[in-house]
């Protein structure tokens, strides 16, 4: 016979997510083994109640209490699985947190992941946001993951075609996959490393330290310390980290914006859109440093909503869609929240 449910109900959310925000689960689970998942179907207490996934709390904007059963996923665990067409299979639960994560790939001498060092959340919601950072992007290390379909209460693995990778997209914020639940994931390391410097200023600052040859730790010790310059620590200052995309534009429109604007800055995409700095925006609009109410813009980074201290969802909501409509007045341009709204 099975263990019943830890099921809580009216449960603080406040520090499960990284901005800080007071709101309260009406119904709760920590999910710490898929087979609770399997449960939830014969799960008296569960049944008819909506359900909400939460991660690391690092891409969602609570604006109000959740009136369903938040699916917190805990689910541990990392190993080395071996070797495959010169990648090393490396797979870790969902609840694991990421940086610390990247720092156990490190550990075990394996390149690939530090260059999405000290991103804030946990290795479950990577692939969900397809987060990216420095020049690489979970898909370029992707190898598979395991779901639990919530309609169906079976288990599948997904390789990176079915998991439809965009930028900061997948399947998994589209209807058809809003009911697949990350049980783990499983990243291919290559066994012959070289650093990935695409990015200049990344580059730049590996280039500043007088290192030659980086090894993967050195690689890491460098995105870390450009973060921490740049970006506030969420247990230091609530915050999600960067708030907005990057908005993709045609080339077109981008010219036309150069011509009134000469100092934009833009980056030419393959298929000959342009992807224009939000933070550049942003800053041109004034709200650098800003703020409303008590939320407000990091000073040191436009891109950066923070909770200043006793903010609300509603509060930092309001100052993204007057950012947003300042944005769009001045320049034309839609800015994306990178949050789940809830």
């Amino acid at each position: 016979m099975s263990t019943a449910l830890p099921i809580e109900h009216d449960v603080s959310l406040q520090a499960f997510n990284t901005f800080g925000l007071a709101a309260r689960a009406r119904h709760y689970l920590r999910v710490t083994s898929a087979g609770q998942l399997d449960q939830l179907a014969s799960d008296a207490r569960a049944q008819g109640l909506p359900r909400f996934v939460l991660g690391g709390g690092s891409n969602v904007l609570l604006t109000k209490d959740v009136e369903a059963l938040v699916l917190h996923m805990a689910i541990e665990g990392r190993d080395v699985l071996g070797e495959q067409d010169g990648k090393v299979l490396v797979r870790a639960g969902a609840g694991e947190n990421w940086h610390a994560f990247v720092d156990y790939t490190l550990a075990q001498g394996l390149g690939g992941l530090e260059n999405l060092s000290l991103i804030p959340g946990t290795v479950g919601a990577a692939p969900i946001q397809n987060i990216g950072a420095y020049g690489l992007e979970i898909k370029d290390v992707f190898h598979s993951l395991t779901v639990f379909d919530l309609a169906r209460g079976e288990r599948r693995t997904l390789n990176g075609a079915d998991c439809r990778f965009g930028y900061r997209d997948s399947l998994f914020k589209h209807p058809d996959g809003a009911g697949l639940v990350v049980l783990d994931v499983t990243f291919a390391l290559p066994r012959a490393w070289q650093p990935n410097l695409r990015y200049a200023e990344l580059a730049q600052a590996v280039e500043a330290a007088g290192v030659q040859a980086p090894t993967p730790r050195q690689v890491s010790d460098t995105v870390i310390a450009i973060r921490r310059r740049k970006l506030p620590d969420p247990l230091e200052i609530g915050n999600a980290g960067s708030f907005f995309k990057n908005p993709v534009v045609p080339g077109a429109q981008c010219r036309a914006l150069l011509e009134r604007f000469p100092a934009l800055v833009h980056h030419a995409q393959l298929d000959g859109s342009e992807k224009l700095a939000a933070g550049w925006l942003i800053d041109q609009c004034g709200w650098k440093g800003k703020n409303l109410g008590a939320a407000g813009v990091y000073p040191k980074q436009a891109l950066v909503l923070v909770n200043n201290g006793g903010a609300t969802g509603q509060e930092v909501m309001a100052l993204a869609r007057a950012i947003q409509q300042d944005v769009r007045a001045r320049f034309g341009v839609e800015l994306e929240p990178e949050p789940v709204f809830v």
